[in-house]
């Protein structure tokens, strides 16, 4: 199956991570499919905390990718936000 998750990078302490199409059953950090955004939870002032391609989110849902509970979380954070 294919999950939409996120991917941890960064440096120790500083956690910052991809939104990423990826198999299930690799690890957490390993390749992937492709890249649709980032999310940086230590972003402050102007910095941006979440971006994210909701077109290509959408295609992706389309074709039967499951999001993670903390991914489908954010987005509707984010949709909260833009109404």
């Amino acid at each position: 199956m294919v999950s939409i998750r996120l991917a941890r990078g960064g440096a120790k302490k500083r956690p910052f991570y991809h939104v990423v199409v990826t198999d299930s059953r690799k690890r957490r950090d390993s390749g992937y499919i492709e890249r649709l955004g980032y999310f940086n939870p230590r972003a402050t002032g102007q910095e941006t905390r979440l971006h994210v391609d909701m077109e290509r989110i959408k295609h992706w849902q389309g074709v039967g990718a499951q999001p993670s509970a903390r991914v489908e979380t954010l987005l509707k954070s984010l949709e909260a936000a833009a109404e």
